[in-house]
């Protein structure tokens, strides 16, 4: 019996509350929300690293960011970025996912935003296309197959859509069974960089503010860095403001704020959508949707001025929070997950397991395939590890979040939590209760499921523990 196709799309920057499906009523994601109906819907979808590479690194590798990445936040050099991954596999040392796919006789495939240190080819794929790494949706150098750059015409996202389209059609009509990671760069920034429709599409006066978030506040990044001019650049035009300094980059529109900016977040969001309806409908005209397992989730949240914050890299719902769907007719049945928690690091083994493929000793993850198809319970403890590269570790169980910091050097984990909520009684974690004694039991609980995770789970071979560099963006 041929075994099920795979389909992951992972889009970017992307926090679960901006889509349909999770309650968000004024964005438009008819294509997210049309496959959480058709599938199962986690509420509590947590990236274990909330940030581009660590997490891209976590889905493929099934480990946590310190072993599959030794921990780091975005591989850097010289203070930047490199434009393309390293040869010689230095991330992602045991099997991964694509590798374990591929020996199982499927096509493997990536197309889309790539960002992890490893190239495609290293860790399993035997076909990319694949962009720069750093961010723009118009203008973008690609690589094929790690061959000559070349810059399609129009925008990047709906090439990418294309080509993920071609290739779903074309592999349909062999007698492998494929695996494509199909990957969205948008609602990422630089959100400017769109077509007008979707700059123009939302009403700024019309996007509705989380609780949490105050307009008057000046968005800084976890660290305390940055102001509003700053960040709003950031946000619009990317690299090509922080590193270029382009000239038409240094000026905001007239009365431009932190609704302006949701705005245009929400548009990306709906470019993303849109894209991704078209690789679903690919899939369907295809003959094959039936057969082929397809999972949505994102690398991690955006901020977007909760508290006061800009971007991810902190422990926040809305920088961990993300969308996770998966849907395999006929053999998961439909609904809601509202007790689970399902982390990025699941992925590989619960894909895995719904294949009927040996999952590798050195994978951290839990299978939650058993419990998809209603066969088993999900195994494992019913929680999420959030690292922030060295910076702390923080745990998210279904109703509470706990985070604990390092401090020293060697760094190690302090004996307190430094931020502790409740999040079925403070889903907006207004109320940070560490050290005040309230629900002490569970604080304590959480802050020893801490240190149980950072005394069990290795470093990156050959990389001394705390190693690793920390990039803002």
């Amino acid at each position: 019996m041929k075994k099920p196709n795979i389909l992951i799309c992972m889009c970017d920057q992307l926090r679960a509350a901006e889509t349909g499906c999770y309650g968000n009523e004024v964005i438009r994601t008819p294509n997210v929300d049309a496959l959480a109906s058709e599938g199962v819907r986690f509420v509590h979808g947590i990236t274990n690293s909330p940030v581009c590479m660590a997490a891209r690194s976590v889905l493929v590798s099934g480990q946590h960011n310190r072993t599959c990445t030794g921990g780091i936040a975005n591989a850097v050099s010289d203070g930047q970025l490199p434009e393309y991954p390293i040869t010689g596999r230095p991330h992602i040392k045991d099997e991964s996912l694509a590798e374990c796919l591929r020996d199982a006789g499927y096509r493997t495939a990536a197309i889309g935003k790539w960002h992890i240190h490893s190239w495609p080819k290293d860790v399993g794929f035997e076909y990319s296309l694949i962009p720069r790494v750093h961010h723009c949706h118009a203008g973008q150098n690609y690589s094929e197959n790690g061959g000559p750059e070349f810059v399609p015409e129009g925008f990047s996202v709906d090439f990418e859509a294309g080509r993920a389209a071609e290739f779903l059609q074309r592999q349909a009509k062999g007698e492998e069974p494929f695996f494509l990671l199909y990957n969205i760069s948008p609602p990422h920034c630089p959100v400017a960089d769109a077509p007008e429709k979707y700059l123009k599409m939302y009403d700024p006066q019309s996007i509705p503010l989380r609780p949490n978030v105050d307009v008057a506040m000046e968005l800084r990044d976890q660290n305390g860095w940055g102001n509003n001019d700053l960040w709003f650049k950031i946000y619009r035009w990317d690299y090509k403001y922080y590193m270029f300094h382009l000239p038409y980059t240094d000026k905001l529109p007239e009365r431009y704020g932190l609704r302006e900016l949701i705005a245009e977040y929400y548009g990306a969001t709906t470019w993303m959508d849109e894209a991704f309806g078209r690789v679903l409908k690919a899939l369907e005209d295809a003959g094959v949707k039936d057969d082929t397992i397809v999972i949505f989730v994102s690398d991690h949240g955006d901020s977007l001025g909760s508290h006061g914050l800009a971007q991810k890299m902190n422990p926040m719902e809305e920088s961990i929070n993300i969308p996770c769907i998966i849907r395999w007719p006929g053999k998961i049945e439909k609904g809601v997950d509202s007790t689970t928690v399902a982390g990025l690091v699941d992925v590989m083994p619960t894909m895995l397991g719904l294949a009927g493929v040996p999952v590798p000793a050195a994978v951290q993850g839990k299978d939650l395939s058993g419990l998809l198809t209603g066969k088993t319970p999900a195994e494992g403890e019913n929680c999420a590890f959030v690292e922030i590269a060295m910076n702390s570790i923080s745990v998210r169980t279904p109703t509470h979040m706990c985070q604990v910091e390092f401090e020293g050097t060697p760094r190690k984990l302090k004996e307190f939590a430094t931020r502790f909520h409740n999040l079925a009684k403070d889903p907006y974690e207004m109320a940070n209760l560490a050290g005040t004694g309230t629900e002490r039991e569970v604080e304590e609980e959480l802050i020893e499921k801490i240190r149980a995770f950072d005394r069990r789970t290795p470093f990156l071979r050959d990389t001394p523990a705390g190693e690793g560099g920390l990039n803002r963006r």
